[in-house]
């Protein structure tokens, strides 16, 4: 992810200043973060929230993509308002996805009503994702929990939990994300389908979030840079 949003923060006119990765560590100091207008970080769930905390610290905006770490994310709001600089998070920033997010929530407030219709996440991902479900199948699933009064909760296909959204996790080969909302009834089943062809969607939206942030002061949604 970091090759792909660097490659297209140059093709809208960007300059990277500095890559942090775990190989260079100690370039992240104010020193070098001085001329840094935004910062984008997409790292690992272990390490996301300390990282987030040195940018806001520094009062830089941040755009963040890592999922697996939303515990802390209260905390991360409460210091960025403190800062009074930016920051926003998204599961997954492709444009597709986010459009996919409004049709989820809005077909959930639909189905609340058509309750003979149980919905199925599926979500599938390269061998080398390390969370699972992913951020974006929790989005969904939260989503549709929000709108339909009959759903406490969401589980993986192997719990055996009661009134809770089933999300298939599947591991494969070097596949980009392929997320599902399908809505089985016993005599039609209901598709919402987003499959990405690559990562160069991702960075797209998440560079476009932090043009968006960055002279910008507050919390924001992909919902905010995309006007809907």
């Amino acid at each position: 992810m970091g090759h792909e949003i660097e490659t297209m923060a140059i093709e809208r006119g960007h300059i990277t200043k500095l890559k942090i990765d775990i190989d260079n560590c100690n370039d992240f100091s104010p020193e070098n973060f001085r001329e840094i207008d935004v910062a984008i970080e997409f790292t690992s769930p272990d390490s996301a929230y300390e990282n987030i905390v040195k940018c806001l610290g520094m009062k830089k905006p941040v755009v963040s993509g890592t999922t697996g770490w939303l515990k802390s994310y209260d905390q991360a709001v409460e210091l960025c308002n403190k800062m009074g600089t930016s920051f926003i998070h998204s599961s997954n920033f492709s444009v597709g996805v986010n459009i996919l997010f409004k049709l989820n929530s809005d077909l959930a407030k639909m189905m609340e009503r058509h309750k003979q219709y149980i919905p199925l996440i599926e979500e599938i991902h390269h061998t080398k994702k390390l969370d699972a479900p992913s951020g974006t199948a929790i989005t969904l699933a939260e989503s549709i929990i929000n709108q339909h009064k009959s759903f406490e909760g969401w589980r993986l296909e192997s719990s055996m939990k009661k009134n809770c959204i089933v999300i298939r996790s599947i591991r494969e080969g070097a596949v980009p994300g392929i997320h599902n909302v399908e809505w089985n009834s016993e005599i039609d089943t209901l598709n919402l389908r987003h499959e990405a062809k690559s990562r160069k969607g991702f960075a797209f939206g998440a560079v476009l979030a932090a043009e968006y942030i960055c002279f910008k002061k507050g919390i924001f949604t992909m919902s905010d840079v995309l006007g809907f």
